[in-house]
């Protein structure tokens, strides 16, 4: 074997490593939330009083390599119907057309633009389409990574207000304050 061909074996075996190795990263980045053991959840205050009301329908799709943030993406769908907070009354008014309107606007959707490293873990930029606005909503988060499994958790702040969530009686800011909090938790299992 002359040393030409040599050299173009040894580039083409370069080639096929490098290029198994890309394949075999991203597949590792890539997650679906496991519906379980995830939580999502959000603080709101009524007459002064602080509740907590947690979405127990919701997929996540996240695909995320600390080591390459350009290409991270994180895709969240809210099943808004599954809303609750401890209060019937209260959830009723929730699903209802003065809040959520579940009826016209059965889901929530929650997707990522860019992401970036922080002093304390991460922070990115998505669009949150709710009761069919879309607004931008910044969200800050922490991320570990084990053998075959991944966790993804952290917070948001929006304004209720400018997503429509309150109309009639409830857009009223002394009865219903108009900041909420969010938090969530994902435990993240390889998509297959």
């Amino acid at each position: 074997m002359t040393m030409s061909m040599r050299l173009s074996a040894a580039a083409g075996a370069a080639v096929l490593l490098v290029s198994a190795m890309m394949f075999s990263s991203a597949s590792a980045a890539t997650y679906a939330a496991d519906p379980a053991s995830s939580r999502l959840e959000f603080t709101g205050v009524q007459a002064g009083a602080a509740f907590k009301g947690v979405f127990h329908q919701f997929s996540a799709a996240v695909d995320f390599d600390p080591a390459a943030l350009a290409s991270a993406h994180i895709d969240v769908t809210i099943e808004v119907k599954s809303v609750e907070s401890g209060d019937k009354d209260r959830d009723g008014t929730m699903r209802g057309a003065d809040i959520f309107d579940v009826a016209h606007f059965p889901t929530a959707h929650y997707v990522t633009r860019s992401v970036t490293r922080t002093a304390t873990g991460f922070s990115a930029v998505g669009a949150l389409t709710l009761r069919g606005v879309t607004k931008d909503v910044p969200i800050e988060f922490k991320f570990a990574s084990a053998a075959a499994s991944a966790t993804l958790s952290g917070t948001a702040e929006l304004k209720r207000l400018d997503f429509g969530v309150g109309r009639g009686d409830w857009k009223n800011t002394d009865w219903v304050a108009d900041a909420v909090k969010v938090a969530f938790s994902l435990n993240l299992k390889p998509k297959t």
